[in-house]
């Protein structure tokens, strides 16, 4: 898609998703993504079972870090986290999860 034909609005999730995927059609992008999510995951286990809860903080800059770098040094593009942030992380999760169905090419 191109900037000018981005839809600008979404009713839904269903409607937002096939969007959000559009964003991430780099192999790398997507992987990075997987990456930070299942880094978060354990991060947030590691936290509640030794209760440092220091450590929680760390979970948006783990997560989002990679979503990141995939964005803007293999994707080229702006995350649609900026835009659409609740959608966005819905997005983040279906998509980590159609990568580990293999819905769609690790």
């Amino acid at each position: 898609m191109n900037d000018q034909t981005l839809p600008t609005h979404f009713n839904s999730f269903a409607e937002f998703y096939p969007y959000y995927l559009s964003e991430h059609q780099n192999r790398t992008c997507r992987r990075l993504h997987l990456i930070g999510s299942l880094l978060v995951l354990a991060l947030l286990f590691g936290t509640i079972a030794t209760a440092q809860w220091q450590w929680l903080w760390l979970l948006p800059v783990v997560g989002y870090g990679f979503a990141w770098v995939g964005h803007f040094f293999f994707e080229h593009n702006k995350p649609a986290t900026f835009k659409h942030p609740l959608y966005s992380f819905i997005g983040d999760w279906v998509m980590a999860k159609d990568l580990l169905t293999g819905k769609i090419p690790l």
